[in-house]
């Protein structure tokens, strides 16, 4: 099981213990440690990049509990340094945290978020409709966006059972274990570009002032 220490600091250095490092048939080396800061993609999240021990990552991958670091040169089973590449964490993290304020505000309207890809240029929200729900104007849930903006509301971060829930401020939690701003204020502009309802589904399209 590897320790995902992202899920509990906004560390982007640090060490851990190698305690497998193998070539694969693909000729990288597939490196397992006890501890990562590095956030493989998922939960609608691209994966970071940085280094070990100065050897750029090529990707990183779950498997089960574990997340495999993938290296085009090995490494000793011994103490590594990781290095998170600290200006790309912080833009995945804006575009995550931006992705819930969407899904906040879609949820006052009636609808329900069930899907995000919170990738940078390419952000989307997809919605299931609740009882009554009715398509909302874009300008009002930027509205509301803009104003917790505006509050700066802080970050929290709990677990339940093992499940991290993020949420900001009172706003409503979500299980989510990807990163996010501490607080909201390093947002910048939230630009709702596309709002529009197909096949009974609400979808959002998003873009962060630069």
């Amino acid at each position: 099981m590897t320790e995902k220490r992202y899920y509990t600091s906004d560390a982007v250095s640090g060490e851990a213990q190698v305690l497998r490092c193998e070539a694969n048939s693909d000729g990288l080396y597939e490196v397992e440690l006890d501890a990562t800061l590095f956030h493989p993609q998922g939960g609608g999240q691209p994966a970071d990049s940085g280094t070990i021990n100065g050897i750029p990552l090529v990707r990183l991958e779950n498997r089960g509990d574990k997340v495999i670091h993938f290296l085009g040169q090995p490494v000793a089973q011994e103490r590594v340094k990781l290095e998170v590449n600290a200006s790309l964490r912080k833009l995945h993290s804006r575009w995550h945290s931006a992705g819930h304020l969407i899904g906040y505000a879609g949820e006052q309207h009636g609808w329900r978020p069930v899907k995000a890809h919170h990738w940078p240029g390419e952000g989307k929200i997809t919605f299931n409709a609740t009882e009554g729900a009715l398509a909302p104007e874009a300008c009002a849930l930027s509205e509301k966006i803009a104003a917790w903006i505006a509050d700066d509301l802080p970050r929290l971060v709990t677990f339940d059972n093992a499940l991290r829930q993020v949420r900001f401020g009172d706003l409503p939690v979500y299980g989510c274990g990807g990163t996010h701003v501490v607080s909201l204020a390093e947002l910048g502009e939230v630009k709702l570009t596309s709002l529009k309802v197909k096949k009974g589904q609400l979808i959002v399209a998003y873009q962060l002032a630069e």
